[in-house]
This record gives C-alpha cells, sequence and structure tokens, in this order.
C-alpha cells in the first residue's frame, strides 16, 4: 500500500512555513494532532496515578494507554515498557544496573558504528565494575558491520553486547536476527539501539532477538522522551537504584519519579497517527504496513536524491551499506559540509552537519569530529523537498 504525502502534510503545522525538512534523524515535525494530546492532557485535571479521584484514574490509564501503543508499535508486552526522560539516560540506568552484576574478566562489546548513546553508558559501567571493553569494527569502505565483526570479539566471557539497530550517521542496518544468534550463543545479553532505525521501518523486538530495545518517540512524530522494551521476565531480575516508597512493581521499579503524563499522551497520539496511514484489522496490523509504505516511500525518495547527487561535482557520499535507512552523509571537494548547511538554511533546506554524536562511526571513516553533511528523509519528505536540495547543493558547488 501506499499513503497520500499531500494529506499526511497537511496535518504538520511546521510544514506550512515552507521549510524543507531533512534533519528529521535528530527529531522529526510533529503532527497537529500529537500537540493537541499533550496540551489536552496537560490542562486536564490530572494528579499521580490512583484509582480514586478522576484525575488520579486518567494518569493511570494515560501511562497504560502509552505502554499499549509502544508495545503494538515494537511487537512487545505492554508491561515491558519502561519509560524515561531520553534514550540516553534509560541506556545509562540500564548499564549501571546491569554492571552491578560485572566484575574483573568479564566483557562488555561495543561498535565503532554506534551512536554515543550506546557506547558511553557500557564503557563507563564497565570501567566502573572493572570489566573489559571489547570494540566491534565496520568496514569503512562499505559502512557494513557483520554478524561475523561482532563474532571476532566475542567470548565466553562476554556478558552484553551493544549495537545499533540502524545508523543516525549513515544508516546502515546490520543485521541483528543474526547477530542476536551469535550473542545468545556466547551466553550474552543483546541491547539494541532502536532510535534511528524505528522511524524507517516496521520493529519486531522478539523477532529481532534484541533483549532490551531502545527508541525515542520524538524520532517518530511525538515529543520528547524515552522508551526501553524488555521482556518482563528479564526486568524482574534486575533491581535498580530507587526511592524506598516508589514501587517496586515491573516496570514501575526502572521509571525515577513521576512521569510526564502529557508527552505519554502524546506518544500515544503519534503512534496512532502513524496506524491511521496503515491497514488491518488491530493497531498492531495497521502499524506494520503504515511503517512499511513508509520504508518503501522513503526508499523511492531516497533512490531519486542519490540519482541527483551523482550528477553533482566533487560529491561523495559515504552511505553504501546494501542496507539501509534513508540516511545519507556527504562531504565535498568543494568546501565544508557546515558551509553547505549553512548555505542550505539561508534557502529554507534544512540539512544539517556534524558526527551526530556518532563520533566514533565519524572518526572510524575519517572525518574526525567534525563528520558531515546529513540529509535524512521522514514521512512526509516529498519529492519537491528533494528537488529543491539538489537545486541548493548544486548553487552552492557552482559557487
Amino acid at each position: 500500500m501506499g499513503f497520500d504525502v499531500a494529506a499526511l502534510r497537511s496535518c504538520f503545522p511546521s510544514l506550512a512555513g515552507g521549510t524543507a525538512h531533512f534533519d528529521g534523524p535528530g527529531g522529526t515535525q510533529v503532527p497537529e494532532a500529537v500537540g493537541r494530546a499533550v496540551a489536552a492532557t496537560l490542562t486536564a485535571p490530572i494528579s499521580n496515578r490512583g484509582s480514586v479521584t478522576a484525575a488520579e484514574r486518567l494518569a493511570d490509564e494515560t501511562v497504560l494507554g502509552a505502554r499499549s501503543a509502544v508495545a503494538d508499535l515494537l511487537g512487545v508486552e505492554p508491561g515491558g515498557v519502561v519509560f524515561g526522560r531520553s534514550a540516553t539516560a534509560l541506556t545509562f540506568d540500564l548499564a549501571r544496573t546491569l554492571a552491578a552484576g560485572w566484575g574483573p574478566g568479564d566483557e562488555v562489546v561495543v561498535t565503532r558504528l554506534d551512536h554515543d548513546a550506546n557506547i558511553r553508558p557500557w564503557v563507563v559501567a564497565a570501567e566502573a565494575a572493572g570489566a573489559t571493553v571489547r570494540w566491534a569494527a565496520f568496514d569503512p569502505a562499505t559502512g557494513e558491520l557483520t554478524a561475523d565483526d561482532v563474532a571476532a570479539v566475542l567470548s565466553d566471557r562476554t556478558r552484553l553486547v551493544a549495537v545499533t539497530g540502524a545508523s543516525n550517521l549513515i544508516g546502515t542496518r546490520p543485521p541483528i536476527e543474526e547477530i542476536a544468534g551469535r550473542v545468545h550463543a556466547a551466553g550474552a545479553l543483546l541491547v539494541v539501539d532502536g532510535v534511528h532505525l524505528t522511524a524507517h521501518a516496521p520493529v519486531d523486538v522478539p523477532a529481532l532477538g534484541a533483549d532490551a530495545y531502545l527508541c525515542s518517540p520524538y524520532k517518530f512524530l511525538g515529543p520528547h522522551c524515552g522508551v526501553l522494551a524488555a521482556d518482563p521476565a528479564l526486568l524482574e531480575t534486575l533491581h535498580p537504584a530507587k526511592l524506598l516508597p516508589s514501587s517496586d512493581a515491573v516496570p514501575e521499579r526502572y521509571e525515577l519519579g513521576t512521569l510526564p503524563y502529557e508527552l505519554l499522551a502524546g506518544t500515544t497520539a503519534a503512534v496512532d497517527f502513524l496506524a491511521a496511514l496503515g491497514d488491518g484489522g488491530s493497531r498492531r496490523e495497521r502499524l506494520v504496513t503504515a511503517m512499511t509504505a513508509i520504508e518503501e516511500h522513503e526508499d523511492r525518495l531516497r533512490e531519486r536524491l542519490e540519482a541527483g547527487l551523482a550528477g553533482l561535482p566533487g560529491v561523495r557520499l559515504w552511505s553504501r551499506a546494501a542496507h539501509r535507512t534513508p540516511t545519507l552523509l556527504l562531504t565535498f571537494e568543494a568546501g565544508e559540509a557546515a558551509d553547505a548547511y549553512r548555505f542550505l538554511a539561508a534557502r529554507g533546506v534544512n540539512a544539517p552537519a556534524g558526527s551526530f554524536y556518532a563520533i566514533e562511526a565519524s572518526r572510524w571513516l575519517g572525518l574526525g569530529d567534525t563528520g558531515g553533511l546529513r540529509v535524512g528523509l521522514a514521512p512526509y519528505s516529498d519529492a519537491d523537498d528533494v528537488d529543491r536540495l539538489l537545486a541548493g547543493l548544486r548553487e552552492w558547488l557552482a559557487r
């Protein structure tokens, strides 16, 4: 199936200004329905969760509704959905909790491809526990990270492997299912950073084989908060630091303090907005067909963009993996990516420059800390956006 992109774009007030947004990997634009859900919850009679007053019941319904929505999006159990301030904060919390059982001789694997949010929490936690960090490298010529690359650094001492579901810098989608098989055969846990993947493709966490999966609603049309999804049985075995009177139930024991109910309402609205783009009986079925259609739409635009870039002089494309999101990293013989970023911005085209916290990947590619120009497509991207970007780059290169 496909969807009406023009009708979709009309649901985003921010697009009325005429800017072409290629900055979705840093946070997508938000539909009006999401903003309304946030505002309505924030201004409604609401309290801490409970069952006596209407305000308490609204808070409880909001939390449970958001857990159910995210569970449908990711194909997981609602009781394994944890909310937090950000995916980064949740990863740090998870790392500290798991590291309580590590010690000298244990090993943790991270990759050169990952965003630093799925590297530094594990490095810091391993160092504090006296465990060893081992690095899985990707091929800078192809952008590929294979299961063999990960297996090369596994041992019988490996306790955990952290890997991205998709690179936010060059779009590479590693073969997570195959990696999961290798990791579990070694007796280790697999944590997948799905922040970039979730925005671009249907996700089934159990099928991926991830023991823990993290994502951020603001990357898929929602508000700023973070999500951790895991098997409730695994969460039951862990005991994070928490306040004495706070609930010890799962998943509540992982949520520190009162949740931002308005942001959870916005998260549910974002999931429902995506589901409305699909077909099927259940919300899960509609989400799978919607995200499949989004993936196909974005891939068509990516191919149009790549064809146009091929005709521009001195442009180097670093996004080369066979399986990837519509996320392109560019550098230029004629000048710095930061200059192109500013030039395009002045013409109403947002395509930022940098390493985007994927600092290890940027350095591994030989780009250092400055990175390149990142062009990220989103569900609301259209052919006119692509053509405006290409025209802007053509003008910049000819200056």
